[in-house]
């Protein structure tokens, strides 16, 4: 909620969904091309690929519910010799 809350509208309405509906269509016309004229398989394809499109929205988008955030915004594996922008 605030002033800034819609700072990023324009890049997704303008590129962002149409790049993503761009990639869904050239993979779906791949895949009815490879798999011909058999519509069990076209079901199959397409229902693979939205729960892929699901999975990928889920775990880029649902902050923390994967993985916890790193204490320090930095993971304990990182090197101490590698400085990390802005920490």
């Amino acid at each position: 909620m605030g002033v800034n809350n819609a700072a990023n509208s324009g890049f997704l309405l303008w590129l962002f969904i149409p790049g993503l509906w761009t990639v869904l269509l050239l993979v779906w016309v791949a895949v009815g091309a490879l798999l011909g004229n058999r519509p069990l398989l076209h079901a199959l394809a397409l229902a693979v690929t939205l729960l892929a499109v699901v999975w990928c929205v889920l775990s880029i988008f649902w902050e923390g519910a994967a993985t916890p955030p790193c204490p320090g915004g930095v993971p304990p594996w990182w090197p101490s010799f590698i400085s990390v922008p802005g920490f």
